[in-house]
């Protein structure tokens, strides 16, 4: 079953938390309680909320995301309005928050920063929407294989697979933790939302940690700023790195909110008064939202990012 948010009229459908999926909705609770129209598309003041809000569940999903096969995920909790109207209470809307504040429990003294690797292989995942004739609905975020990324187990000689460098392995009794049978929590996450109760967009991108932050992006520029579907795909994005990599070595960058290089130096230089480290990176070098939407009954809109490798539509 899906997990399901409501935001603006619009319902979002996510993955469990076996993957990253709920942190969307997480994200949309929070935002839900700011005016973010009023306050312009990539404004600072924008830019620095949604990245707080992003920083605030991300952290829970480092502490509480598991296979809900094994570990009680209290989802429920999660996406509580009244657990939202508190997690609130600890934006500031003139500093970045320098510590990981996960809500509900502390995170492991294990999980402290990790050094970066430079002998690690970055690969990315892929992503496909479909809709057929019927009106029937697919996202799908199929990734693994690329195995130079895992690291080797010394004592076994081979690594663990792509997805599998994504347990928590020192720590036993984390709700990510390895154990016999169980999935890792990935970070996979495809995207469908139903408007007046019928499908209306897929949508999805590659991009790791950063996918539930490309998209919300790409969803809040159609629900709350009425950009085309096009338009949404190709605004200028952003993404905080101040979370805990999925990844191995599973380290994080505390602070750092990456840009692409059409966001002004007037809003970079704001963010920075504000605390963020910023990075800025090439023009067009975040994800590959791809999309399509029912707009109308029986006309379908695809839409593809001209960012990255080749990301394209067809129909007939």
């Amino acid at each position: 079953e899906p997990v399901r948010f409501g935001y603006r009229g619009i319902e979002v459908l996510k993955c469990g938390p076996w993957s990253q999926g709920p942190v969307f909705l997480q994200q949309l609770s929070l935002l839900q309680g700011f005016d973010l129209r009023h306050m312009g598309h990539n404004s600072p003041e924008y830019i620095h909320t949604v990245v707080e809000c992003a920083k605030l569940a991300f952290a829970d999903r480092e502490a509480f995301y598991g296979d809900p096969e094994f570990v009680a995920v209290p989802l429920e909790r999660l996406l509580d309005p009244a657990y939202a109207t508190l997690r609130r209470t600890l934006i500031d809307p003139e500093r970045a928050a320098t510590a990981v504040q996960p809500g509900l429990a502390r995170l492991p003294a294990s999980l402290s920063d990790a050094p970066a690797d430079p002998r690690i292989y970055r690969g990315d995942t892929t992503h496909v929407d479909a809709v057929d004739a019927r009106g029937m609905f697919v996202a799908a975020t199929p990734s693994g294989g690329w195995f130079p990324s895992s690291p080797v187990i010394p004592e076994l000689g081979f690594p663990l697979g792509t997805r599998g460098q994504m347990f928590v392995v020192a720590e036993e009794g984390h709700p990510n933790c390895i154990a016999p049978g169980k999935r890792p929590r990935t970070t996979l996450t495809p995207s469908l939302a139903l408007r007046g109760g019928h499908p209306w967009l897929a949508f999805g991108t590659p991009g790791g940690d950063q996918q539930d932050q490309w998209t919300l992006q790409f969803f809040l520029n159609v629900v709350e700023f009425d950009m085309e579907l096009q338009a949404a795909v190709e605004a200028p994005t952003f993404h905080t790195l101040h979370l805990r990599d999925s990844f191995y070595p599973r380290g994080m960058q505390p602070l750092v909110v990456a840009l692409e290089g059409r966001i002004g130096a007037d809003i970079r230089g704001e963010l920075e008064r504000r605390g963020h480290v910023v990075q800025v990176n090439g023009n067009w070098a975040h994800g590959q939202v791809t999309g399509i939407a029912e707009e109308q009954p029986g006309v379908l809109v695809g839409v593809a990012s001209p960012r990255g490798q080749t990301a394209y539509v067809a129909g007939r």
